[in-house]
């Protein structure tokens, strides 16, 4: 029993590390733009085009990944895709041309697909499913975590050694994390069972079926819209313009998102596994985050520290988010965990295609009133904690052969 608690630690571990991976992999070209854009010849709207395929590969790829996970488990889906991640930075760091460029940054997407959702497979196969929403929330902190740090690090990497020597070596890095997942990551169990197998495209049919799940899915989309519109883009902006920030203290105020998110993903995971309730923390977090985006659109303050503090409460309470993945997976056969997470994760993801050009068109429209067009994320969440009453509790993941 020991022995396989610490297979399952491992395993976990190193999931968590392919995230993080992922993470340093995903924000490495907004941190060496110049450097890019000059070494590829690329024009802002190029620039654009190259660091978004990450994206657009990523997101529809999701619910791809549930599925293979699913059907094949995580040894014989993850460890190909962090070797195809770590290729893929290999070949943007050595690319002497855009296209070049271009299809390592589409292989680094594609391979990082599988990091999130596979380590919550891992946590839902070996774990306990009273601990799901805690150790899910955990991953997702080292994620936060590596993108509040990593980004301050790696900028000070790229100034030393340049871009192209620091993405060889983040290339490095993966290659020796394949090998600890080689080492790591349990087999699959042999089965001779014989039985014919279900159509691969029945759990996503079942998944995209389900009322709950859409629901469950919209209102985490919902509430991930903060980290997606501030966090990811329009936070800087709305910092340096409305509060007359520096650069540094509006990067600053920006990262405490993240680790406000850390520590609350973790925070709410240990409530509701505590409590046995999603829906009421979902709810309450989501409402409770309302008007502390409104004192941070809204506040005329000039104070970098008092914007941080706004602005980690917030990561704090969004980190609720995270419940909504133990909310969806809850009465769904365990043997499509996979495809459930990978679709909750992918509305989630998508919703940046929606919020972030809407927040644009609305800066716009509005002559750069970021207070107004920002006011996009308080009804966001007003709008998540709402539909949370509709949440069905109490549902048992339905029981099956793990991996």
């Amino acid at each position: 029993m020991k022995r396989n608690q610490n297979i399952a630690v491992a395993a976990l571990l190193v999931a968590a590390l392919f995230y993080l991976f992922e993470f340093v992999a995903r924000i490495e070209p907004s941190l060496s733009a110049h450097g890019i854009s000059e070494d590829l010849e690329l024009s802002n709207a190029g620039f654009g085009l190259f660091s978004s395929v990450f994206f657009w590969i990523y997101a529809p790829m999701q619910i791809v990944v549930g599925i293979l996970l699913d059907r094949y488990g995580v040894r014989r889906m993850v460890l190909p895709a962090i070797l195809v991640c770590a290729s893929g930075v290999l070949i943007t760091g050595l690319s002497g041309s855009a296209y070049v460029a271009i299809l390592g940054r589409l292989l680094t997407g594609l391979g990082a697909s599988f990091a999130f959702v596979g380590a919550l497979y891992i946590v839902n196969h070996l774990f306990s499913p009273d601990r799901f929403a805690v150790l899910s929330g955990s991953v997702n902190a080292l994620g936060m975590i590596g993108t509040a740090i990593g980004a301050v690090v790696l900028v000070q990497v790229i100034d030393a050694i340049g871009w192209r020597t620091t993405f060889v070596t983040t290339s490095v890095v993966g290659a020796a994390l394949f090998v600890l997942a080689w080492l790591v990551l349990p087999k699959p169990p042999t089965s001779d069972s014989g039985g014919a197998r279900a159509p691969i495209l029945s759990p996503v049919l079942e998944v995209a079926s389900s009322r709950s799940v859409w629901l469950i899915a919209v209102i985490g989309s919902l509430m991930y819209a903060p980290v997606n519109v501030f966090g990811g883009l329009w936070g800087n902006a709305e910092l340096l313009a409305d509060h007359h920030l520096s650069t540094v203290g509006a990067e600053t105020a920006v990262s405490m998102i993240f680790w406000g998110m850390a520590v609350g993903s973790i925070g709410a995971g240990a409530l509701s596994d505590r409590l046995g309730h999603r829906k009421w923390i979902i709810c309450l977090a989501s409402w409770a985050a309302v008007p502390v985006w409104l004192a941070i659109l809204l506040s005329p303050t000039q104070s970098t520290t008092a914007l941080s503090a706004l602005l980690f409460v917030a990561g704090v309470l969004g980190g609720a988010q995270m419940l909504t993945f133990a909310a969806a997976k809850d009465g769904q056969d365990a043997a499509h965990v996979g495809t459930v997470v990978a679709f909750v994760n992918m509305i989630g993801i998508g919703s940046a295609l929606i919020f972030q050009p809407l927040v644009g068109g609305l800066l716009d429209a509005t002559a750069q009133d970021y207070s107004t067009a920002l006011s996009v994320l308080p009804v966001c969440l007003g709008v998540a904690g709402a539909l949370a009453f509709f949440i069905s509790e109490g549902a048992k993941q339905k029981s099956s052969e793990s991996e």
